[in-house]
């Protein structure tokens, strides 16, 4: 029984053998072309279904929180705790009548939210779920989800523009304009990472943090990089209290306003989506992804963390940070325009550019206060 339990606790402080669906796929090539089908179709049912699971539980999550918060208990009369509510507004989305207005360019009007949709689904694909759980490695992974998630601005312009409707039309060059000025902090915090990791991709960024997490270990500057990622992202994703593209009190919607029915679920659907990318990303390259937290010289209480499968890990931090900007939805008043702007511009883009600068003075000089790999 000793010897067992010594095996056992030797497996988990030992590095994971990390292997994408991809890599699988690669292998099985030589064997069958059925094996290599098969891979590819079960992976992309794997992100239909996690992107539909996703939907329901933030969703429902969210009301709670928010009811919490409130001092009231959110959803109760659809199932026990309302936990079927998300899933009869589900049914309510897909049975209501999809409406295009009559002046709307009406393929660009189809194609958005499929833009916006699209974009988040090929995100998900090169997340670390674990290291058994992740569809493809990219070595440019950070570049390939920057880029990517830039594109999806084109859905929420063209849902502005095409529905020919001049408050939707606001509300999309806003979206746009916050979106493109925020990814800016976003990606000088992301580069202070890759500079310390010396990789861009995402299952190399988590396996340099075997040592420690970024956050903590980049000496100051990865846990200001954190924070200005964490401000900016959700400011990306037009969540409160950076959600002036939306706001019901001037822009009706703003540029999902002449939306409805399945379409408009795919524009607030992919909003739920992005908090999770968000958080899964600052999740991989902060917090370690699906590595455990490891003190040095605490042998016990290592071998005890490296029990607990990485999945939860990379679930347990995800949520954590989701919890955070569901946090900010209920604790902070909407800026103004000029606000959301100033704050950027003036605040977090001088603080993202003299991060970055001293991130890189301590990778040149090797400055480090704490061991590396």
């Amino acid at each position: 029984m000793q010897n067992a339990m010594s095996m056992i606790l030797v497996a988990a402080t030992g590095p994971w053998a990390a292997k994408t669906v991809a890599e699988r796929a690669s292998e099985s090539l030589d064997t069958s072309l059925w094996a290599v089908a098969a891979y590819m179709v079960l992976a992309l049912l794997a992100v239909v279904v996690l992107v539909t699971l996703l939907g329901l539980v933030l969703i429902y999550a969210e009301r709670k929180i928010a009811g919490r918060f409130q001092c009231r208990v959110g959803p109760m009369r659809v199932g026990p705790h309302g936990l079927l509510q998300t899933v009869a507004d589900t049914f309510k989305l897909l049975l209501k009548e999809d409406i295009i207005p009559t002046r709307a360019d009406q393929a660009m009007h189809l194609l958005a939210p499929f833009l916006c949709m699209g974009a988040t689904v090929l995100i998900i694909a090169v997340l670390p779920y674990s290291p058994t759980m992740q569809i493809l490695d990219l070595n440019i992974g950070v570049l390939f989800v920057t880029a990517v998630s830039g594109f999806g601005v084109m859905g929420i312009l063209l849902g502005g523009w095409s529905s020919n409707n001049k408050w939707s039309l606001i509300g999309a060059m806003r979206s746009g304009a916050q979106i493109i000025s925020y990814e800016i902090s976003a990606t000088l915090a992301l580069l202070v990472v890759v500079l310390f990791a010396g990789t861009m991709s995402l299952r190399g960024i988590v396996e340099s943090q075997e040592a420690g997490w970024w956050i903590w270990r980049a000496h100051g500057v990865g846990l200001i990089s954190f924070i200005v990622y964490l401000i900016a992202s959700t400011a990306e994703i037009n969540r409160t209290p950076f959600d002036i593209p939306e706001g019901e009190s001037e822009l009706t919607a703003g540029f999902h306003a002449e939306y409805s029915g399945l379409r408009f679920s795919f524009f607030f659907l992919s909003e739920f989506i992005n908090m999770f990318i968000v958080s899964a990303l600052a999740a991989t390259l902060f917090l370690g992804g699906w590595m455990p937290f490891h003190i040095g010289g605490w042998t016990t209480f290592n071998n005890v963390m490296g029990l607990i499968p990485p999945s939860l890990w990379f679930a347990g931090k995800n949520l954590f940070v989701i919890f955070v900007i569901m946090w900010f939805r209920w604790t902070f008043p909407r800026l103004r325009v000029d606000q959301l702007m100033r704050l950027e511009w003036k605040i977090l883009l001088p603080i993202g550019f003299a991060n970055l600068m001293a991130a890189s003075l301590v990778v040149l000089s090797n400055f480090y206060f704490f061991p590396g790999k």
